[in-house]
Formats: structure tokens, C-alpha cells, sequence
């Protein structure tokens, strides 16, 4: 889903959640004016009202009830849409700080430079700090991949993104943090009409990490764009032929018969 969707998603949610949580408060406050309550010494003096009949002040009970129903699960799922985006964002922070290829390290005071820098409104600089990091440490796949979404995000320039991504995709990097990425870059390909690309990045997606939800999410693209796609089983190698085959057992033939005189053999040769 989209940023942009999401936002609007949220947006509406809320003013959902606002109006439905009103409307309830209103209704439920004109029952309580039209019905106050009082200390009564006497069965005869309490009042229990017909809710069968249609009433307006039944009417306005249902009304309340139905906005109370409304406004519950407008913020039900405006709680699970805050959550869904908070641990979004915990996840890409935690990342940030502690990946790298050998999942080792924590960020240091010259990166956190760099994102202050890109806090203050330039991205270029921010670059240029995170490219002399990313020197000192070529590890440090992190500072790559951040270097690839200021360029995709901020300067708006997906094929510099790319050529990015494409250097992060040659380093040894976790499975699924591999495909993941892979499977962003196959985005920005589709974006910027890089047919081929894609359809060869996805592929290799699924024969090269092939028990990954990111494979999964890839052999779902291909059927999309091809739906006779069949995935190749993994070549494997032919057994090896013993050093020495065993032949068939043939029928042994009787010893030749010899006309030398008793105790002698025939001389070998």
C-alpha cells in the first residue's frame, strides 16, 4: 500500500471515528435530559419505557446505539492501522541501525552525521557523508541502501535509485533482506518501462532464494505477467560413476584340458 494511500486511509478513519463518536454523545445525552434520573421511594414511581413501540425516543435510541457500533469499530481499525505503521517504522529503524552484511555494528557518530545533515534539508550533502561512511566500512550495507532511497525519495530520481540497488544486490546480504530488496528494485524497474529487467530479477529471485517470502511474493508477479510460467528444479549434479564397474558375471569356462604327464603344468605365459 502506498504512502499516500495510507495516510488517506488514516485521515478518513479519523474523521469517521470523530463524527460517529459525536453523533453517539448527542443522542446519548438527550436521553439522559429527557429521562433524568431521581431517587424514587416507590415501584409505582419508576417508569420503564416500551421500547416496542416507534417512539422518537426509541428512534433515537437505535440511532445512538447504531453510531456507538460505527464509532467502535472506526477506532478498531484506526488502532490496527496505527500499529501496522508504528511497527513499520520500528522494523526500518531497527534495521537501519543494526544491519549490516554480517548483521555486526551499531551506527556511529559519522553516520548519525549524515542524517542530521539530511534532517536539515540537504539530501546532496547527506550523500556525499554517507558515501565517505560507507568507504571507511563497506559492510556497512545500510548506509548503501539509505544512499538509494534519498536518491529514489528525496531527489526524485529513480535511475540513479537504481544503479544503487543494483550495488547493494552484489554484496552478500541476508536471504530475505536479498529478495526484499531485490523485489524493490523490480518496482522501480516496472516504473521506469525496464521490462526485461524485471522479469530477469524476478526470476532470479526465485532460483536463487527460493524459501523466502520474498520468492513467494515473486513467482506471484511472474504468473501475473506470464501465467505459463513453470519454475526450473535446481540442477543437480549426476552421481559420479564408480571407479571401477562391476561386470555383468559371466559363465566361467572349464579349464583347457591338458595332455602333460601327471604332476606337471602348462608353463604360463
Amino acid at each position: 500500500m502506498k504512502r499516500s494511500v495510507r495516510i488517506a486511509l488514516f485521515a478518513i478513519l479519523l474523521v469517521l471515528a470523530c463524527v460517529f463518536g459525536g453523533s453517539f454523545y448527542s443522542r446519548y445525552a438527550r436521553i439522559m435530559n429527557e429521562n433524568p434520573t431521581s431517587v424514587t421511594t416507590s415501584a409505582e414511581e419508576v417508569r420503564v419505557p416500551d421500547y416496542d413501540k416507534a417512539t422518537p425516543q426509541n428512534r433515537i435510541y437505535a440511532h445512538m446505539m447504531m453510531f456507538g457500533a460505527a464509532f467502535f469499530f472506526s477506532v478498531v481499525a484506526l488502532g490496527l492501522l496505527t500499529a501496522h505503521e508504528l511497527s513499520q517504522w520500528v522494523a526500518a529503524k531497527t534495521v537501519k541501525v543494526l544491519f549490516n552484511e554480517e548483521g555486526e555494528g551499531l551506527r556511529d557518530p559519522e553516520y548519525e552525521r549524515a542524517e542530521q545533515v539530511w534532517a536539515n534539508g540537504d539530501p546532496l550533502e547527506a550523500i556525499r557523508l554517507l558515501r565517505e561512511y560507507l568507504r571507511k566500512d563497506p559492510r556497512a550495507q545500510f548506509a548503501a541502501l539509505r544512499i538509494a532511497e534519498l536518491y529514489e525519495k528525496d531527489l526524485q530520481n529513480p535511475l540513479a535509485a537504481i544503479l544503487e540497488y543494483e550495488e547493494v544486490l552484489k554484496h552478500r546480504l541476508p536471504p530475505e533482506q536479498w529478495g526484499w530488496t531485490a523485489i524493490h528494485l523490480c518496482n522501480l524497474y516496472n516504473h521506469n518501462d525496464k521490462a526485461d529487467q524485471v522479469v530477469a530479477l524476478l526470476r532470479r529471485i526465485v532460483t536463487e532464494y527460493g524459501q523466502t517470502a520474498a520468492a513467494a511474493k515473486a513467482r506471484k508477479r511472474l504468473l501475473q505477467i506470464d501465467p505459463t510460467f513453470v519454475e526450473e528444479p535446481p540442477e543437480t549434479e549426476p552421481e559420479p560413476e564408480p571407479d571401477h564397474a562391476v561386470p555383468a558375471k559371466v559363465a566361467e569356462s572349464p579349464p583347457p584340458v591338458s595332455h602333460l604327464p601327471p604332476g606337471f603344468r602348462p608353463k604360463k605365459t
